[in-house]
C-alpha cells in the first residue's frame, strides 16, 4: 500500500499535532543516526518543543555541543559553502528546469523539423511552411548532409585500410 501525500499545512488539531510531532521527532532522529552510521559522519539533532524547558538533542548534549563547536571553528567560508536558502535554492531549481525545458524544445522542433522533412521528400511539397521553419529545416539538411559525409569518409577510409 502506498502513502497518500501529506498536505503541509498547520494542524489546528492539538492532540493531533503533539502526535505528529513526537512520531516526526522520533523519525528525524532515527535518520540522523542512520546517516551517522552509514556515511560515518559527524551529526546532531536538537528540537525544542513548545512547553519543554530542555530541547530534546541527539546523540547527547555533550557530543551535539562537540559538533557545533567544531562547525563553528570553521572559517565563515567554510560555514556558509554549501548552505542554501529557500530563494537561493527555488532559483537554483528554476535554472535547472529552464535548462531542461530549453533543451526539451530543441529536441522536440528538431522532432518537428525532420518529420516536415520526410513529408516533403515523400512528396508533400513546401509551400505551407514559413521561411523560420524553411531556414531551420535548412539547418537540419545541411546537419544530415554532413553527417553522410562523414559516414562516407569512413568508409571510404575503412575500404582503403582493407585493401
Amino acid at each position: 500500500m502506498t502513502r497518500s501525500k501529506v498536505n503541509l499545512t498547520y494542524i489546528s488539531k492539538d492532540s493531533a499535532r503533539r502526535v505528529t510531532l513526537r512520531k516526526r521527532e522520533s523519525g528525524l532522529m532515527k535518520k540522523a543516526e542512520e546517516i551517522t552510521t552509514l556515511c560515518g559522519i559527524d551529526a546532531c539533532a536538537i528540537i525544542f518543543r513548545p512547553n519543554d524547558l530542555e530541547p530534546n538533542v541527539w546523540p547527547s548534549q555533550l557530543e551535539a555541543q562537540r559538533v557545533i563547536s567544531r562547525f563553528r571553528n570553521l572559517s565563515p567560508l567554510e560555514q556558509n559553502r554549501k548552505m542554501v536558502d529557500q530563494e537561493s535554492f527555488a532559483r537554483q531549481r528554476l535554472e535547472a528546469m529552464n535548462e531542461k525545458v530549453s533543451k526539451l524544445g530543441k529536441e522536440n522542433q528538431h522532432k518537428q523539423l525532420t518529420q516536415v522533412m520526410y513529408q516533403c521528400l515523400s512528396g508533400g511539397g513546401f509551400e505551407h511552411l514559413a521561411v523560420d521553419d524553411l531556414n531551420n529545416l535548412s539547418v537540419l539538411l545541411i546537419s544530415f548532409l554532413l553527417l553522410l559525409l562523414v559516414c562516407y569518409d569512413v568508409m571510404l577510409v575503412l575500404d582503403f585500410a582493407a585493401i
